[in-house]
Formats: structure tokens, C-alpha cells, sequence
């Protein structure tokens, strides 16, 4: 059909999520170091537009604190070419300790990333 599968925009979300972190200089791989996890328990994609293969796309990520122990991520996809926005969504995470998979709070100075 020519069209991207529907189902890449929510592993683009995660792209984008990885490069937001990377940005303000932490990683996936350092907050599980840490001991804290940020698994997803919502996600939701808005296609707006159909993208193409080959389309050059930017992901435009923006990170929300909605309390000390969750967090939320709002997404565009954009095609490069003529700034078309393709899709949008958002992610919402627990912040969860590694060790034992409860609920905790995350570190201040991941906390400040949000705000």
C-alpha cells in the first residue's frame, strides 16, 4: 500500500522518548542503572495523515511531570519535507524501582528534566 504501518509511530514515540532524555543529558540505559524503570501504562496515536515510505520525519517529544512517580510524553510526527503533521500521542510511564517493582519517586535531578 505504500503507507507506514500504523504500529511504527508508537516505536518512533519511543525513539523520541530516548532522544528527549539523551538531549538533557541522561539515557534509558543510566536510569536503569539507577535502579528506576519507566515502563508504559498508556499510549495513544492520533493518524492524521498517512506517511509514506521514505518520507524523511521528525519526532517532536515534550516531557510532563504529572506527579512524583509518573510521568507523561506528548509526541508529533512531522514529514520533513513540507512540515505536514502526520500523527500525534502521548505515553504515560510509572516510575518504578527495578529491585522491586513497586511504585517510587523519580530522582530530583530527572524530576527537574519535567518541569
Amino acid at each position: 500500500m505504500g503507507v507506514v504501518y500504523y504500529a511504527n509511530y508508537l516505536v518512533w514515540f519511543e525513539v523520541g522518548r530516548a532522544e528527549w532524555l539523551r538531549v538533557r543529558g541522561h539515557t534509558y540505559r543510566g536510569l536503569e542503572a539507577e535502579g528506576i524503570g519507566l515502563p508504559v501504562v498508556e499510549a495513544a496515536c492520533q493518524y492524521h495523515v498517512p506517511g509514506r515510505y521514505d518520507d524523511e520525519l521528525e519526532v517532536r517529544t515534550e516531557g510532563r511531570l504529572l506527579s512524583a512517580a509518573r510521568v507523561r510524553f506528548n509526541y508529533e510526527v512531522v514529514r520533513v519535507a513540507d512540515a505536514v503533521v502526520l500523527a500525534t500521542g502521548h505515553t504515560v510511564h510509572a516510575v518504578l524501582n527495578n529491585q522491586t517493582g513497586r511504585p517510587c519517586r523519580l530522582p530530583v535531578e530527572i524530576r527537574t528534566l519535567f518541569q
